[in-house]
């Protein structure tokens, strides 16, 4: 296991490319902390977005995790372009007469998916206990590790998708049509959404079969959290007269969909890398 995952490792960091985008997703997840700096004005008093309680335990598991899974995309074309270099520069035939089977192959992809989400989410909790605990108003423990469950929906949000991108770039080899595939799965899932919002009246995502497409799936592991921060509670309250109640936990049976696309993403994978004539 060791020897596969040094073998993609080697592969990806002397892609200049790949470098780049890998040292530029983390630092966007870096960014996060910038929020804390930002600062308004409202009705002539100022406030600074970390003072209004959008860092305390544990909303921040929520928020962080949720804002985080937005700049997956960069790894995204990382993965797509890993699987479709290997038919465009000849590895994958060469790692193959070398001696790698096909089983071994796949596999060292699929470590490389699950570093890149462990080390995501390893680097979102990091930060997010110093962010934490530089401004929230609770830091007990049991405040402070409660609502661990975003960070597993994060990490398998992650190991999801990724396993999606790899299914793509194995199916169609080459990274810009392989991303586009992504792109148009996107918006076909949103038009049938659309369609069956409208053939029913309920446009939520989170209901109805809409729920059981992938990319829907993994999004529904993390509701936004804006709705949930106190003070568009209050504001929400005063407008309408009236809060909606709306269920922010993360569930059982929807990381269960996930794992199952999960799943099916990596046998897929290998059965179309298992079959086809390289």
């Amino acid at each position: 296991m060791k020897r596969l995952l040094s073998i993609e490792l080697q592969k990806l960091w002397k892609n200049r490319a790949s470098r780049v985008l890998i040292l530029s997703y983390f630092i966007i997840l870096s960014f996060i902390a910038l929020i804390a700096s930002i600062k308004f004005t409202l009705f002539g008093v100022e406030f600074r977005i970390a003072d209004q309680g959008i860092f305390n335990f544990p909303y921040i598991w929520h928020f962080n995790t949720w804002v985080a899974s937005i700049g997956k995309f960069f790894l995204a074309v990382v993965i797509v372009s890993m699987m479709a270099n290997e038919y465009t520069y000849g590895t994958l035939k060469q790692n193959l007469i070398d001696g790698l089977s096909k089983e071994e192959f796949i596999k060292s992809k699929f470590l490389v998916v699950f570093l890149f989400a462990a080390a995501s989410t390893a680097f979102i909790f990091v930060m997010s206990l110093i962010l934490g605990y530089s401004f929230s108003s609770y830091n007990e423990p049991s405040i402070v590790f409660s609502d661990m469950s975003y960070l597993a929906a994060f990490f398998l949000k992650l190991v999801a998708f990724f396993s999606f991108c790899l299914f793509a770039g194995i199916l169609i080899k080459r990274s810009a049509f392989a991303i586009g595939f992504i792109v148009v799965w996107f918006i076909f899932e949103k038009i049938c959404q659309g369609l069956i919002g409208w053939s029913t009246g309920n446009f939520d995502g989170i209901h109805g079969p809409v729920r059981f497409f992938p990319l829907e799936a993994m999004t529904n592991l993390i509701k936004e959290p804006i709705s949930r921060f106190q003070a568009y509670k209050a504001i929400e309250g005063q407008v309408s007269g009236a809060k909606m109640a709306k269920v922010y936990a993360v569930q059982w049976y929807e990381m269960l969909i996930v794992v199952g696309w999960t799943i099916f993403f990596m046998l897929m994978s290998y059965r179309i890398l298992k079959k086809r004539d390289l």
